[in-house]
């Protein structure tokens, strides 16, 4: 499969002309290009070594890292065990799946501290799980990059428009582009909509533009994903999660309600599968806060949270939605079946953030008696807090915005929808495939 260029590329290739290196840790869920990022990478040096610590004929590789803590030993015996030199400056090591192998894990640390010329990347599926148990194994010697599936630009530079990337960053509410444009680039929105960001299906719909061929890979996707809650926690049932993973889906519109997953699960069992999903990087949180100042976390309400999933494409395929609505309407509550708009806006805000940073995601709320207001998400910008609502209306139908600025003194405030860049007052539009102005504008 042609690899397709990532935005994380640019920060890989970054991390490793640093003279002061540490060890990186690439995370991120299963099957969001890790390991492809890394071999990209790879190219680039005299040498690569890759380690697969599921691939049984690396079993090996395993009793290396168990017998040393000395990197320049573990370095020497891997060189003969896989028939290619590691050499400082010359060589990246990169250690996959590395949650099956603790004391690699645990080697990283010595690896800044004893060898740190050398380059190595660590990765997994379910690095997470591996590093709940051994929190502070790397604190200062060990830096983590968080990566996701295709956000909307590289999708489109996957499809060859980068030139539109272009025009769309330049773009702003008082400059916006053409309306042809405007209304092409729609078009390739409603079909990222519909695939989703997973790079095997984008990979897909770049060669073929079959969308029934991309629904069967989501869907062999979504079975791989629920074959693996078996590897979660033995404790919790894999039925259990899955029954959590799909209410997620069921429930993206609003407060995730616990009591609404399944009569047969105690509110217990809901939070632990839910927390293991969370941590598997299979759903996001959107949590209550605030919005009173900066910082958005020092205020919230742990008890309102909506939960969304991480990825469009899988969310429609779990609610079997009618793609064809989303495809071929211009209306954009069709195009919004189930909140697939607001579940692309609050991913492309965690797509497009710093890859350092495991980006939160927050909302606000107002449950009182005939004042009831809902902010989609709200983001900080310095010190300002700036409330973003995916709407379809117009000025007059956003109650809940004007709420808001009125309560907090706010500048302004931001509505994503289907519209091309433009104002309304304090109101700023910015259509739904710019999100990521929105991030690159609070940095």
């Amino acid at each position: 499969m042609k690899y397709l260029n990532r935005k994380i590329d640019s920060d890989l290739q970054q991390w490793s002309g640093e003279k002061k290196r540490k060890p990186l840790m690439l995370r991120g869920a299963r099957q969001v290009g890790k390991t492809f990022a890394v071999r990209n990478l790879g190219q680039q040096f005299k040498y690569f070594v890759e380690i697969n610590f599921e691939n049984k004929d690396h079993s090996a590789a395993k009793m290396v890292f168990s017998k040393h803590s000395d990197p320049r030993f573990i370095c020497s015996e891997l060189a003969v065990l896989f028939g290619i030199p590691i050499v400082p400056g010359e060589t990246l090591l990169f250690l996959d799946e590395v949650q099956n192998c603790p004391d690699a894990i645990a080697s990283l640390r010595f690896f800044y501290e004893q060898f740190p010329t050398l380059h190595i990347i660590a990765a997994g599926s379910l690095l997470e799980f591996a590093l709940e148990e051994i929190p502070s194994f790397g604190v200062g010697r060990i830096d983590s990059m968080f990566m996701y599936p295709f956000s909307f630009s590289e999708f489109l530079y996957a499809k060859g428009h980068g030139i539109w990337v272009k025009l769309i960053q330049e773009a702003t509410p008082e400059k916006p582009i053409s309306d042809l444009l405007h209304e092409k680039i729609v078009e390739q929105l409603k079909n990222f909509l519909v695939i989703g960001g997973m790079p095997e299906v984008v990979a897909e719909f770049v060669e073929t533009n079959d969308f029934l061929t991309c629904q069967k890979v989501l869907h062999s996707l979504l079975v791989s994903f629920r074959n693996d809650f078996a590897k979660y926690k033995k404790r919790i049932p894999a039925s259990r999660i899955n029954e959590v993973f799909s209410s997620v889906s069921l429930q993206a519109e609003g407060k995730f309600m616990y009591e609404r997953v399944s009569q047969n699960l105690n509110n217990d069992q809901v939070k632990k599968s839910l927390e293991l999903l969370l941590m598997a990087g299979l759903c996001y949180q959107v949590t209550h806060s605030s919005a009173d100042g900066a910082p958005l976390g020092a205020r919230i309400n742990p008890k309102y949270r909506r939960i969304i999933p991480f990825d469009t494409g899988i969310y429609q395929r779990i609610l079997h939605l009618d793609i064809s609505g989303i495809l071929l309407s211009s209306d954009f509550d069709a195009i919004n079946k189930g909140a697939v708009a607001e579940i692309f806006v609050g991913c492309e805000l965690k797509k497009n953030a710093s890859c350092y940073d495991d980006e939160e995601l927050y909302c606000w709320v107002r449950e009182k008696k005939n004042t009831h207001a809902q902010i989609d998400f709200v983001v900080q910008r310095g010190e300002t807090i700036v409330p973003i609502e995916v709407k379809s209306g117009k000025q007059g139908k956003m109650q809940s915005m004007w709420f808001f600025i009125e309560e907090k003194n706010s500048t302004y405030g931001i509505r994503t929808s289907l519209e091309n860049f433009c104002t309304y007052g304090k109101i700023h539009v910015y259509p739904l495939y710019a999100v990521g102005n929105i991030c690159s504008k609070q940095k």
